[in-house]
């Protein structure tokens, strides 16, 4: 399909290709080379249906075709089809290899991802990927004579080619659109997997939406927020809130999982609430969604950053509040109160090429309470099953489930070993919780404590061919929505808030998510507040003084 009938000037070994053709032929290798998730779940979904098959195949090479014809322009066609081959490429690693989905909210996860983060996911199967399906087809395009006609000419050729190829599309749509209609209905991921189309679409929307947030003007909430009354007991009341990360429920042993993967949590008689569901399956979704008033349908990025959150309204109310942080940040959760980014310590105890183990977090923390004189909320946020270098997330002395898996790149360990890496990054998150809960112990004559753990999503391990996490919320599995919620209360903390424990015990499987989480703290404090609801308070139904709190928050 050459598009010239300029003969060749002079000799030379470039070969001479026609702009439709490149672009015709770079079509058919995205096709081809980067979509075998997006062809296999949609000949999964469409195998008894063989002709609706065959024509969703054509219709969208014909698709492709039309829009990559659409930059068979001069200075613009070789820029064009490299930036989709790379994009393409880029994201095929990601769906094949971990079956993620190349979203907005994925895009805004990988945006934060620290350098640390990011150095386990290049591995050089992926260099290899990278440079033998994107950087040499690549380099082959800079290397060839493109041909171009005249302008006019040019433009009557690419209409001739886009133009039957979107009534193919248009009719290959047709013929078997019941077919098509129930495939999307049913199985929503099919098209989410198409490259490059999706991925571009997303950072397209991420950007636009990125611009709009240096915009936003935060309005305040809760500022009427008051603690109801003084400790019972004299003391301070102090919470801990251990914000996990990547840790899904169905591993956690105090749930009824086989293997014993919370042996100290269940030694400290802790509440586990065993029905439990996240706001998103990625940090960047659940972090400011569970720390925000609203509930999971009705927060959206922009209501988290233009409205105060927990850490702000327990501020409202004099509640001391800080954020100690091991993980890849507070995604502007703790943007007005202290923070520490404890991996800027490269402390030698902990830390290895910019990630630090989560004892870390309990290096100072003795020292914090010793120093507590007023009601205190310290928050924890760990780096807990961050994957896929699990094996980074504990030390040798809990490689209890073996062998594990020793490297990021899941390819090169078989599932059980994957599985038993991050069962040990449960065991030692279980060491970590239960260390927290020893200290508060520790000083128990000077602070009536509390502590709550909260894990931001689950995980995927390999269950339908995912890995990983972040897949959109409307077809994301239950591992990765799933979460373990634990409680711990001292003696003195539980008598002075009225909250009866063997309550609390046999209400524990009833269904909880973050929704509850912000209203949850808020009574663990006794913080009385417009914005406070019981009927979202987990400890609510359990606590003696809950229509006081109640009517208190009404009265503002």
């Amino acid at each position: 399909m050459d598009d010239s009938h300029e003969p060749a000037s002079g000799r030379s070994l470039r070969p001479r290709i026609g702009s439709v053709t490149l672009s015709v032929l770079t079509a058919l290798y995205i096709l081809v080379v980067a979509n075998h998730t997006f062809w296999a779940r949609a000949f999964d979904y469409m195998s008894t249906k063989p002709m609706a098959f065959a024509g969703f195949v054509v219709g969208i090479t014909a698709l492709t075709i039309a829009a990559m014809t659409t930059f068979s322009v001069k200075y613009l066609i070789k820029p064009a089809l490299i930036f989709f081959i790379m994009a393409s490429v880029l994201a095929a690693w990601f769906t094949d290899q971990f079956g993620v989905i190349i979203d907005k909210e994925m895009i805004r996860n990988a945006a934060v991802t620290t350098q640390a983060e990011s150095a386990h996911l290049i591995t050089q199967a992926f260099v290899l990927h990278i440079l033998i399906k994107g950087i040499l087809p690549s380099l082959f395009i800079l290397w060839v004579r493109v041909i171009h006609k005249s302008f006019l000419k040019k433009f009557v050729w690419n209409m001739a080619v886009i133009v039957p190829c979107l009534a193919i599309f248009v009719a290959a749509g047709l013929s078997f659109s019941q077919t098509y209609a129930a495939v999307g209905r049913m199985h929503k991921d099919v098209m989410l997997t198409l490259n490059p189309f999706l991925p571009i679409s997303s950072a397209t929307r991420y950007a636009f939406a990125s611009e709009e947030d240096r915009n936003i003007v935060r309005r305040p909430l809760g500022t009427d927020a008051h603690q109801r009354t003084a400790s019972a007991n004299g003391k301070p009341r102090v919470t801990i809130i251990v914000t996990g990360e990547t840790a899904r429920a169905q591993n956690f042993s105090l749930g009824g999982y086989s293997r014993e993967t919370n042996p100290e949590m269940k030694a400290r008689g802790v509440i586990y609430f065993s029905n439990a569901t996240s706001c998103g399956t990625a940090t960047a979704v659940s972090l400011p969604c569970m720390y925000s008033v609203y509930p999971r349908k009705e927060y959206t990025h922009r209501k988290g950053l233009e409205t105060d959150n927990l850490t702000d309204i327990l501020g409202h109310a004099k509640v001391n509040v800080e954020w100690w942080d091991n993980d890849t940040g507070s995604y502007s959760v703790a943007n007005r109160i202290p923070y520490r980014f404890l991996p800027d310590s490269a402390d030698p105890r902990y830390c290895t090429d910019g990630e630090c183990l989560d004892t870390i977090l309990l290096d100072k923390l003795d020292e914090w309470l010793a120093d507590v004189k007023t009601d205190s909320v310290l928050v924890l946020h760990q780096l807990g099953s961050h994957g896929p270098a699990y094996y980074r997330r504990y030390p040798d002395d809990f490689r209890r489930f073996t062998p594990d898996c020793r490297t990021g790149e899941f390819g090169s360990c078989k599932p059980e070993e994957i599985l038993n890496a991050y069962d040990n990054t449960i065991l030692y998150t279980d060491h970590v919780v239960a260390k927290v809960i020893d200290t508060l112990k520790e000083h128990g004559s000077s602070v009536s404590a509390s502590m709550l753990y909260v894990s931001d999503h689950g995980e995927s391990l390999g269950e339908n061919g995912l890995y990983l996490h972040g897949a959109p919320y409307i077809i994301a599995p239950a591992e990765q929505t799933r979460v373990p919620i634990v409680a711990w209360f001292a003696p003195d903390f539980s008598a002075a808030s009225g909250i009866d424990t063997a309550c609390m015990a046999a209400r524990a499987a009833e269904p909880a998510s973050h929704d509850n989480f912000f209203h949850s703290v808020l009574g663990l404090m006794d913080v009385a507040t417009s914005v406070y609801d019981p009927k979202m308070d987990l400890f609510a139904p359990c606590r003696k003084a809950t229509d006081a709190i109640a009517s208190a928050a009404r009265k503002g």
